[in-house]
């Protein structure tokens, strides 16, 4: 048997277009260059994918049964996830083999069938996902015991397992003494920096996408699929309110105020909500596909948003209509950031920037005043991420999924540094002194890039 990456890849986009992932699908072709295949999809059959894992799923069923000398063991019936992990499938191989000696053996067989069941349950547990977020201690300069993990864990059957689901956002509130965290199993956490959990915030009935702290820190922001907000007491855990005004799934939030916040969605809508108010204060549209991100300016005084149709907008309380429409990527716009300047910052001299990161492995910066591009930043190879601007405004990282993270001077729009991971790149960020940038990777990796050294 053999195949290709781009097989792979035809039925994947398939199984995400049958399914109903249609967004998701046409990023996943564009990314995987899906129309350059020499694959003619008339001829592939419906559900290919699902009936390929089936039938992996009964080879791998079949050899665990059967014993080295041809007879068939009887096994549970073995899930996706434990056919793919080796030590699992030797696991069901040794319990197999207990199980069958001990119905061999003229004994009461009450006690082993509890211990056999207790080994299969033990098993499954141990077999879910990652499920964790990762507290790194900076200052420890060991190579082992430098780190915490944060395990996502939900109640079954009155005990604790992992969720099984991703961890998709994570904030520090602004004392950088707790840790929110917004998972695919609806929870948002929120963790001490000693790793123990303080409270599970528990309302959302589908994934989590976004969550932020407030500058206060008193209150919690989270969306996601299930096409509401809600805002948390961080001291007690319980929602203070939910609003439902968005009509299909919110991808990203950010605080205004303390009180005000804006979110956007799939539904190409952008609301401006406020703590008590049973209607939006604003709604601003104008985009023509899904938004995927927004983000306030440091003044709280304009709003920047970016979308799949591969424009970015900026635009203003005092008015519908968006301040600037700006027109210069070639693909969509995955992400955005302010820089840290401009009035009301720690940096009032240096002009506010804009930032963009797209699909079309470019980064651009944007003077906001006249809503004109000053640098179009072209190294990477691969759809960009990640943009993080330093504490002085004076540098940018960017990351990529060409495994780069690239170091931009802002003023000149040269490259000042490069690094290659062994990923490719979803987040950088910077230190409160800007001398450290750290990335995590899509091989689950995360490191740390000392610029002075």
């Amino acid at each position: 048997m053999s195949f290709s990456s781009d097989e792979v890849n035809f039925l994947v986009y398939r199984y995400l277009q049958e399914s109903g992932f249609v967004h998701s699908a046409y990023t996943f072709g564009i990314e995987s260059h899906i129309s350059q295949s020499n694959i003619n999809g008339a001829l592939v059959p419906p559900a290919a994918l699902l009936n390929i894992i089936q039938k992996g799923l009964q080879y791998t069923e079949a050899e665990i049964s059967i014993a080295e000398d041809g007879s068939e063991r009887c096994i549970e019936t073995l899930s996706l996830i434990d056919a793919v992990m080796p030590d699992v499938v030797e696991s069901r191989k040794q319990a197999a083999v207990k199980t069958q000696n001990v119905k061999s053996e003229p004994s009461n067989t009450n006690g082993e069938g509890e211990t056999s069941q207790s080994c299969t349950n033990h098993t499954t547990n141990m077999s879910s996902g990652d499920s964790t977020a990762r507290i790194w201690n900076m200052n420890d300069n060991s190579n082992s015991a430098n780190q915490l993990v944060l395990r996502h864990c939900i109640q079954r059957e009155g005990t604790e397992v992992l969720s099984n689901r991703d961890v998709t956002s994570l904030d520090w509130n602004c004392e950088g003494t707790l840790l929110a965290t917004g998972s695919y199993d609806g929870y948002a956490r929120i963790w001490s920096t000693d790793g123990r959990l303080v409270n599970t915030l528990g309302q959302h009935k589908d994934p989590i996408f976004a969550l932020k702290w407030n500058k206060r820190g008193n209150y919690i922001l989270s969306a996601g699929l299930d096409k509401t907000t809600i805002i948390w007491d961080a001291s007690t855990g319980h929602a203070k309110e939910q609003f439902a005004f968005h009509s299909a799934p919110v991808l990203d939030v950010d605080w205004q105020s303390n009180q005000t916040f804006a979110s956007c969605s799939t539904d190409q809508c952008i609301h401006v909500c406020r703590l008590g108010m049973d209607r939006p204060m604003k709604t601003f549209q104008g985009h023509t596909n899904e938004i995927n991100a927004i983000k306030w300016d440091p003044q709280g005084q304009l709003l920047a948003s970016c979308s799949d149709d591969m424009t970015l907008k900026i635009w203003s309380m005092r008015q519908d209509s968006c301040v600037h429409d700006l027109q210069a990527h070639s693909k969509e716009i995955y992400t955005i950031k302010w820089s840290p300047t401009g009035p009301g910052t720690n940096n009032p001299n240096v002009p506010l920037i804009l930032s963009s990161a797209s699909f079309d492995s470019t980064v651009r910066l944007w003077e906001v005043e006249r809503g004109t591009c000053i640098h179009t930043l072209t190294k990477h190879q691969e759809p960009v991420y990640s943009v993080a601007f330093s504490p002085d405004g004076k540098y940018l990282a960017s990351g990529s999924f060409d495994k780069c993270v690239h170091i931009w001077n802002v003023q000149s729009g040269s490259l000042v540094h490069s690094y290659k991971g062994t990923g490719g790149i979803f987040e950088v960020c910077w230190n409160h002194r800007g001398d450290k940038v750290g990335a995590s990777a899509s091989d689950g990796s995360v490191f740390v890039l000392d610029l002075r050294k």
